[in-house]
């Protein structure tokens, strides 16, 4: 099986290495090339390199600019496709980023599919994340054996560009849940409950849930817990969703304010900060409420 992986930030770099452990060919590539080499897997010069040989290939990069830099160009992922490869766009970008994409990865002979990802690098390294897949059956099978060593489900959720709709839409309730989390627990600080105690309840309440569970970490010792998301990736998406909606006309008032709430945790220099320090943001506020 040989697969390119284009982009080693978090979650590139945890598919790289999974894979490589399964026993697949890995051929990786990124703009920061030490990001690139501590994969462990064949370093490209170029995407066009990395992906001249893959008969799968993965792309993970941070948002819509970034994506359309790798594509395009001659040394671009397109450049370098040959006829019957399938790419995997699994960045969390807009669903017309990905239907702009087609043309140039088509006018190859290959199959682009959109498969974002819900789930951590710690799912990654389990094999256990949840693809969400858009485009035609065909290309989902055929980029199946992949797939399937990093993911414990694999949806076809319709055409191209279905994946990145469902994305944002799963996306919308994670980061709900972030923002109603942070809330909780500064209240019940605030009113003299400590922050551990509130949190064994809410893990084992109604609300006990998978997201709930993993960060309970990150919540609790938030000064300790590594980037798993960052803050301004949390503006990035729910901007991403807030543009989805305007042009289907759904009113989304939740996402709205929660993007205003990230936003501003952005401005107060916070956006390289986990997600979970949407809390943090709120304990330097709670003043001024």
């Amino acid at each position: 099986m040989n697969v390119a992986i284009i982009g080693t930030g978090r979650m590139g770099a945890a598919m790289a290495v999974r894979l490589r452990e399964s026993g697949a060919d890995v051929v990786v590539w990124n703009r920061t090339r030490d990001k690139a080499e501590a994969t462990g897997c064949a370093v490209a010069q170029t995407a066009r390199e990395a992906v001249a040989e893959a008969g799968t290939v993965l792309v993970s990069l941070a948002d819509d600019a970034a994506v359309h830099a790798a594509y395009d160009g001659p040394d671009g992922v397109a450049a370098g496709l040959r006829e019957g490869t399938v790419v995997v766009e699994s960045s969390t970008v807009d669903p017309e980023t990905v239907r702009r994409l087609e043309p140039l990865v088509t006018g190859r002979g290959a199959v682009l599919l959109d498969g974002p990802v819900s789930g951590s690098t710690a799912l990654v390294e389990k094999g256990q994340l949840t693809f969400m897949v858009g485009g035609p059956a065909e290309g989902v099978e055929r980029a199946r054996p992949a797939l399937d060593l990093l993911a414990r489900q694999v949806f076809h959720v319709g055409d191209l560009g279905s994946g990145a709709v469902v994305k944002l839409a799963v996306n919308t309730v994670v980061l709900a849940l972030n923002q109603a989390l942070a809330e909780s627990l500064v209240l019940a600080e605030r009113a003299g409950v400590p922050r551990e105690t509130t949190y064994e309840v809410l893990a084992n309440s109604a609300i006990g849930s998978a997201f709930v569970s993993y960060k309970r970490a990150a919540f609790e010792r938030p000064d300790e817990a590594p980037v798993a998301f960052s803050i301004d990736l949390v503006a990035k998406d729910l901007d991403l969703v807030r543009q989805l909606a305007a042009r289907v006309g759904a009113r989304m008032p939740q996402a709205d304010t929660n993007l205003g709430v990230a936003s501003a945790a952005v401005a107060a220099a916070l956006g390289d900060r986990d997600m979970s320090a949407i809390a943090a943001y709120l304990r330097t506020r709670s003043g001024e409420l």
